[in-house]
């Protein structure tokens, strides 16, 4: 099982990213999906999560700016956010599990930096 990151990078306060994350060796369709960050000296964070019915779920600290997507026909699960704030800088990480009543997500990708400075 793969879950792969891309689309991090620098971008000033403001600014737009898109994250998308590939997976391989699991039914897509089955899963839920979602992604963490970490910041340097903080908790990890559950930023989002979709599930196989495409029901989505955020974090307060990005409703209204981020948002989750999938398309099963290409295994890949995207984050665009929007109006980044340099609170967002964090390294992103895609995860997958198979049961949405799983507490802990079974698969991590190994992660993608965003960093939000002018």
């Amino acid at each position: 099982v793969q879950l792969v990151e891309s689309g991090g990078g620098l971008v000033q306060p403001g600014g737009s990213l898109r994250l998308s994350c590939a997976a391989s060796g699991i039914t897509f369709t089955l899963y839920e999906l979602g992604w963490y960050r970490q910041a340097p000296g903080k908790q990890r964070e559950l930023v989002t999560t979709i599930t196989s019915g495409d029901i989505t779920n955020y974090a307060d600290s990005v409703k209204g700016r981020f948002t989750i997507s999938r398309n099963n026909a290409k295994n890949t699960v995207y984050l665009q956010m929007n109006s980044l704030e340099p609170e967002d800088t964090a390294v992103y990480y895609c995860v997958g599990k198979r049961f949405t009543t799983n507490y802990r997500f079974d698969y991590w990708g190994q992660g993608t930096q965003v960093t939000v400075s002018s």
